[in-house]
């Protein structure tokens, strides 16, 4: 049956639509860590709002528990993921392509999204290990976390530090996040380094299920750190937060941020933080750590690699209203 000439020509407009570029979803992972930790529920948080919008931007999200910042870093360099959180401070070195990164030289095309929330360094030992200060991990049995994690890859840079090699343990562990507190608990180790939003689940497990407290880590050596990397600062854990240690705990830290790579194309990143950003206050109900983000702090700080230009107009955009 022949249609008349304005009902083939609508007919054909709405095919036309339909297949067109515009209306073709994209696919985004975004690569966490362990689903114990906060990075799996925090990338899940985000994945959530743009889900949410899907029909108006057509972005599906979808998150992947891997071995944390150095994976993700890697991971979106061969393309393999599009975006990832990570460390600020292993973002810094995957740029410039130093410490971990040294072998495969800078990452120039690493773009930030934004930051997220800030990552203390935090070290949990059994009360009954002797263990006061972070210079009493010394021939103890200590769990540095898996290969690929960030917590791993600042305890060596801490380890360097303080002129320390495995040799100084009496055992060193690389267990990933989901299992270092049971062995806590179970005293197969006497203390786990976790580099951590707060509250988390893995130190609320290691407090609660067996006598245990987190450990200070402060001195001339953590403050050379601080005053000679940028992306290092000084932090505090809230005393009565986990059981075992009721007064505040002094520390080093990091943020945690969202990174992709400058091939990813603009408006994709652009909706990807306007979904974030438009529905703050639902972002920060969706996990305890995200509870006090500031929306300003989460534009600036952080931020060793460039931001990607679709995170940039949209910044833009709303520091112009």
């Amino acid at each position: 049956m022949k249609l008349p000439g304005f009902f083939s020509w609508l007919l054909a407009a709405l095919i036309t639509a339909l297949l067109s570029p515009a209306h073709a979803e994209t696919f985004i992972t975004i690569g966490t860590g362990g689903v114990t930790g906060v990075y799996y529920p925090a990338g899940g948080a985000i994945c959530r709002l743009i889900n949410i919008q899907r029909e108006q931007h057509g972005i599906r999200c979808a998150v992947e528990s891997t071995d944390g910042s150095i994976y993700n870093l890697n991971a979106i360099r061969e393309n393999d993921l599009e975006l990832g959180i990570a460390q600020s401070d292993w973002q810094y070195h995957a740029y410039l392509g130093t410490s971990a990164f040294t072998d495969q030289g800078p990452f120039k095309s690493l773009r930030t999204v934004f930051s997220i929330y800030a990552e203390p360094f935090t070290v949990v030992a059994r009360a009954d290990a002797g263990i006061k200060t972070f210079a009493d991990l010394k021939g103890k049995r200590v769990n540095i976390g898996n290969p690929g994690s960030g917590q791993r890859a600042t305890m060596e840079v801490l380890m360097k530090a303080m002129g320390w090699s495995k040799k100084n343990f009496a055992k060193l562990t690389e267990l990933n996040a989901a299992e270092q507190s049971r062995a806590l608990c179970e005293n197969k180790i006497d203390a786990m380094v976790f580099t951590a939003g707060h509250p988390n689940n893995t130190i609320k497990e290691a407090t609660t299920a067996c006598n245990s407290v987190i450990i200070p880590v402060t001195g001339p050596v953590v403050n050379k750190l601080i005053e000679e990397n940028e992306f290092y600062q000084p932090a505090s854990i809230p005393g009565g937060m986990y059981r075992g240690t009721p007064e505040t705990v002094n520390t080093f830290g990091i943020h945690a941020t969202l990174v992709t790579s400058a091939r990813m194309k603009d408006e994709v990143i652009y909706q990807v933080v306007k979904s974030v950003f438009e529905h703050f206050d639902t972002f920060r109900k969706l996990h305890p750590a995200l509870t006090n983000l500031d929306p300003k702090m989460m534009m600036h700080n952080g931020l060793a690699a460039p931001l990607h230009d679709g995170a940039k107009k949209y910044f833009q955009e709303i520091e112009s209203n």
